[in-house]
């Protein structure tokens, strides 16, 4: 029996697999950790003038530049979760919002007195953000685990480091809703960190957990 009639063979019985199936799965996935990810952000406390923050611009940018790389992760984390997946440009497109945010960071300096560059960038909160960010994350990052226990990667750790920069930028998009941060440049740097932070885990574990 040759190869091709070998697959014939093994294969002449196996259902076909609905078409959205993967996205419904990571979808699933994603969700029900994201929602436990809103509940421990309801217990962290909404911050307090968020329908006035919704009004402005500088709520719109932050939450602008962690869907973007969300979005970009996601759909890297989709193409992954196949065997033959490839991340096409996605990941490499994550640059543009980073590119973008340094780009406003630029123009807050250019207008902030220099004596006020060091708290513009620390704000109130660095100590506590990155390491917010990055909790914030695991319930969505262990959601796309459990996703990606029926799906069929093969680039492990790329895989998982994709995975887990969704879960980071998922996370840091929720925490907006508590975080009254307002500087493009503590964005940058101190969300950033989370999401990286979520990343690396990712990697690290890719090879462990997503074996099949």
């Amino acid at each position: 029996m040759n190869s091709e009639d070998l697959i014939a063979a093994l294969s002449r019985d196996v259902p076909p697999v609905p078409r959205h199936a993967l996205g419904r799965r990571v979808g699933l996935g994603m969700v029900v950790g994201a929602l436990m990810t809103l509940v421990l952000v309801g217990a962290m406390g909404l911050r307090p003038d968020l329908m006035r923050a919704m009004h402005g611009a500088t709520f719109w940018i932050k939450w602008t530049y962690t869907i973007s790389l969300a979005i970009c992760a996601t759909a890297a984390t989709l193409r992954l979760a196949r065997p033959d997946g490839g991340v096409g440009g996605w990941l490499r497109l994550m640059i543009v919002p980073v590119l973008g945010l340094a780009l406003i960071g630029v123009g807050e300096l250019a207008h902030t007195p220099r004596a006020d560059w060091l708290a513009m960038w620390l704000g109130a909160s660095w100590k506590v953000c990155s390491r917010n960010v990055f909790a914030l994350s695991m319930p969505i990052f262990a959601g796309l685990l459990w996703s990606f226990r029926r799906l069929a990667p093969t680039r492990l750790a790329l895989a998982g480091m994709a995975a887990g920069m969704a879960a980071g930028a998922w996370g840091a998009t929720l925490y907006c809703l508590h975080c009254p941060e307002t500087s493009a440049l503590f964005v940058l740097t101190w969300y950033t960190l989370g999401m990286a932070g979520a990343a690396a885990l990712g990697a690290l574990l890719g090879p462990r957990l997503l074996r099949w």
